[in-house]
């Protein structure tokens, strides 16, 4: 029996693409804790994992929205206000982490810490003489290339002396100012841990991996010649079924032979007026049936709906996709994955956080359409749907991605590389 830490970034899109890895782990008789926000608790005893809770209360951002804890935050825009949510939702909670993990840790050891990319707390543990960190992907691969230019601006590769110029000057861009207030912030922690300073980025950390789980299939990244060798596809793990979860009354609607639009904001970018309600608009006069899932707003806050539309709180989405031939989204890394898992095209619609380069790599695989904005008109959402339905090669490139996701062995294969993990670490534990 191996001994798994999970400790993962406070926020869904962080916690829950683990959750059918611990969940395997588990019924493989492995002993699994996992030391998360509180207001998932209720989901990860359900994996059988043993549940711990940031103790800091004020870190705890997943029951603490980062608007109630600095008032006036949503005031910031643009490059403030990413450099203000990295340093105090990100950097700043470390030192919190760090002692968490250690007292865990205390309480009874472990093989191998298991986190999300932004968990940077495991990586520290690591470098401090810990158990070692494997990592898992919870968005794109954004590891630094001579290849690409910096994870976060949504820039296609581009190879050769002018394309490696480039990336190099953006590179030291990002560093020198974007990510400089962070960078910064972390290395004070580093201090008090008795670290040395780093000129690391947030999107280096994951190097430090001995294992780096991603979530994805190979063919929805980028090839480059320096992809770090720890990193393995093994695509998205397959959502818990919810035993709670009834069909709705219109369940029946989808076998109706009208062709099927799914359309989801997400669970951070949340907003209904940049995508649900403009897709409503565009494609009330389409002969497709529209199905919207608002993430957990209230539906009744959309008024009086299309006659071809139908809109829920939640759908669990591998119940969904096999009915879809068309996901309409702002660019969430979990949902395009799940869709492609299914073989369905994908048209995006987002430009914050991450959805920029998740949206540009839809376009590049020919997967889908990206529409590179946040906020789509009704026309632009019409024309590329229809685009997507009428041009068979988007399907095809899909299907060949679900073909990937298959092979790549989704959350048993990321159990059988964890187990293979600790076996290692064991061993130069017991030869040390």
């Amino acid at each position: 029996m191996a001994r798994f830490l999970f400790a993962t970034t406070p926020g869904v899109g962080h916690t829950a693409p683990a959750y059918p890895v611990a969940r395997t782990l588990v019924a493989r008789g492995h002993s699994v804790r996992w030391y998360a926000g509180s207001a998932f608790a209720d989901a990860i005893t359900a994996t059988g994992a043993t549940f711990h809770p940031i103790s800091e209360h004020h870190n705890d951002f997943s029951v603490l929205d980062l608007n109630e804890r600095f008032p006036g935050h949503q005031k910031r825009t643009g490059l403030r206000k990413l450099q203000f949510e990295m340093v105090h939702g990100f950097a700043l909670p470390l030192l919190g982490h760090v002692r968490d993990l250690r007292a865990l840790l205390e309480l009874e050891s472990a093989d191998v810490i298991v986190g999300d990319t932004a968990f940077i707390a495991a990586a520290l543990i690591q470098e401090l003489g810990g158990p070692a960190f494997a990592g898992f992907g919870i968005t794109v691969l954004g590891f630094p290339s001579r290849e690409l230019a910096p994870f976060g601006l949504g820039l296609a590769p581009s190879a050769g002396l002018v394309g490696r110029m480039r990336n190099r000057a953006l590179d030291q861009l990002m560093r020198r100012v974007v990510f400089r207030p962070m960078t910064a912030a972390v290395n004070d922690v580093r201090g008090q841990l008795g670290l040395p300073p780093t000129a690391q980025m947030v999107f280096e950390y994951p190097l430090v991996c001995r294992m780096y789980l991603q979530f994805s299939p190979p063919g929805f990244e980028y090839p480059v010649p320096d992809l770090p060798p720890q990193v393995r596809f093994v695509g998205p793990p397959r959502p818990l079924a919810d035993p709670t979860w009834q069909r709705p009354a219109w369940w029946s609607e989808l076998a109706a032979g009208r062709r099927v639009v799914l359309v989801n904001q997400g669970t951070v970018a949340t907003d209904s007026d940049q995508l649900i309600r403009p897709a409503l608009d565009a494609l009330a006069g389409e002969d497709v049936l529209v199905v919207a899932v608002t993430g957990g707003a209230d539906p009744a806050e959309l008024g009086t709906l299309p006659a071809n539309s139908r809109v829920e709180r939640f759908i669990p989405f591998d119940e969904l996709l096999p009915h879809v031939d068309v996901f309409l989204t702002n660019g969430g890394y979990g949902g395009t994955q799940l869709a492609l898992s299914h073989g369905v095209p994908i048209v995006g619609a987002g430009r914050t956080e991450d959805k920029n380069e998740v949206n540009a790599r839809v376009a590049w695989s020919g997967v889908g359409i990206d529409l590179r904005t946040q906020t789509p008109t009704a026309e632009q959402i019409r024309t590329a749907v229809r685009q997507v339905l009428a041009d068979p090669r988007y399907a095809t490139r899909a299907r060949r991605l679900q073909a990937e996701i298959a092979r790549a062995g989704r959350e048993e294969k990321a159990a059988d590389l964890l187990e293979q993990l600790a076996d290692a670490a064991r061993v130069r534990h017991v030869t040390r």
